[in-house]
């Protein structure tokens, strides 16, 4: 397929190259939103705090929010309240048997689903607003504090996150890649150079030595390395098609494999566990005032203490696992698929005994994609707590960056391997009816 990609061939994928456009477009949107700030916020005040939690949460609330947290910009709540809002849902379709039944009506389901998805984000979004706002209030950033400043700050913060939401939804829709995948790439990407930046300049002034320096450069390699290599690691289990007879002719039986990613469930666990644990200390860091309770859950669970790590690796081992159960690989319409199409696994009954089977396989492979998943979103925390080194220079980013690529980059090679058929198969028409033509010239 690669031997195959080329400029020329790019070019005359018209679709392909609108699909693309349209999605850098609604991309540069999305980045522009970033600079437009929440009315009332007094910028001197919060450009001086930012300078001084830069290092520190800062540098995590960035991450997600593309530096529009940074700014305060209406973009500030980002997109992570449709992103928890969307595995609450989830977690609720296991356990409620009315959503279970919703799933399986096919797509009616599917959208009355995708509502209560956009509910939920207007109560998470609306919770995190107020929040925010009253944070910003007690910390001394508001120009104006008072009702109108939490009321305006709300309904910015809220319109500006279902905003997003319906950017990644269009992007989906009518452009390259997942959506909300790439708004969180996007805004990953858009703060490497400042922070590329600030850690050279940090082993000019010795506050690194030269030999950490490399050593991170190092680490970042082989992290992105590690990753692609985990994210392209498969587990085949091998499908055999009976012999099958059509009318007086008899199909000999055929062969396949059922691919099993070591990590099915992608970047989605590493994003939710993250944000859930970065909201507590958020509020904090935006008020300046703790109370008793709030200094003890910083004290145990702030970002690099062992509790945290802790709860955060715990975390992304269960997303991963009920993600993987829920959403990405569900072993009973597996093994459902595989009897209505006649296929079965050498040496197991179809039905129950393939799903039990696959259940077995999956289980067993999560615990190593688990465990590689966790180790590389405790990665950032571990290095900025030990070493002093600037959070992007960490598993997560590398992990969303990478995986984010990856995707996209199968996309676009699906996209044209389609384009190319189409004008395999109008060639072959064009030469049919051209040997049509010459028939009755010869006779």
């Amino acid at each position: 397929m690669a031997a195959n990609m080329s400029w020329g061939a790019f070019g005359k994928a018209t679709e392909l190259r609108q699909r693309i456009l349209f999605t850098i477009g609604l991309l540069i949107v999305y980045r522009l939103g970033t600079y437009i700030p929440v009315p009332g916020i007094d910028a001197v005040a919060l450009r001086n705090f930012m300078e001084q939690a830069q290092q520190g949460i800062g540098g995590l609330l960035n991450m997600f929010t593309g530096g529009a947290i940074s700014r305060m910009g209406i973009f500030a709540l980002g997109i992570m309240p449709y992103i928890s809002a969307s595995i609450i849902i989830q977690l609720m379709t296991a356990m409620v048997p009315q959503l279970e039944q919703l799933k399986k009506e096919g797509e009616q389901g599917r959208k009355k689903i995708n509502q209560y998805t956009r509910y939920g984000t207007v109560v998470l979004a609306t919770f995190q607003a107020f929040a925010l706002a009253a944070s910003l209030e007690a910390g001394d950033l508001a120009s104006n504090p008072g009702l109108f400043f939490t009321a305006s700050t709300v309904i910015t913060l809220v319109g500006g996150t279902m905003f997003l939401m319906w950017l990644g939804e269009q992007i989906t829709a009518r452009g390259i890649g997942n959506g909300i995948s790439l708004i969180i790439f996007v805004g990953i990407v858009a703060q490497l150079p400042r922070a590329t930046a600030q850690f050279f300049a940090s082993g000019r002034s010795g506050a690194l030595s030269p030999g950490v320096i490399i050593g991170v450069i190092i680490m970042v390699l082989a992290v992105i390395t590690f990753v692609v290599f985990m994210e392209r690691a498969l587990r085949k289990i091998h499908i055999q098609y009976p012999r099958r007879q059509v009318g007086m002719k008899v199909y000999d039986g055929g062969s396949s494999h059922l691919p099993i990613k070591v990590n099915p469930a992608g970047v989605i666990p590493a994003i939710f566990a993250s944000s859930l644990l970065l909201l507590p200390t958020t509020l904090a860091t935006f008020s300046r005032q703790t109370g008793p309770v709030m200094s003890t859950i910083l004290a145990y669970f702030g970002p690099g203490q062992p509790l945290y790590l802790a709860f955060l690796g715990a975390m992304v081992v269960f997303f991963t696992y009920f993600y993987t159960a829920n959403v990405a690989f569900k072993t009973d319409e597996v093994a459902d698929n595989l009897k209505k199409q006649n296929g079965f696994i050498p040496g197991i009954r179809p039905g129950k005994r393939t799903e039990e089977y696959l259940d077995y396989v999956v289980n067993r492979i999560l615990v190593l994609g688990s465990i590689y998943l966790a180790a590389v979103v405790m990665l950032p925390s571990i290095l900025r707590n030990e070493l002093g080194v600037p959070f992007y220079f960490g598993g997560t980013s590398v992990l969303i960056v990478v995986s984010v690529t990856m995707d996209t980059i199968n996309q676009v090679q699906s996209h044209m391997l389609a384009h190319q058929y189409e004008s395999l198969i109008e060639k072959s028409q064009l030469r049919g009816k051209k040997r049509r033509r010459k028939g009755p010239a010869r006779r």
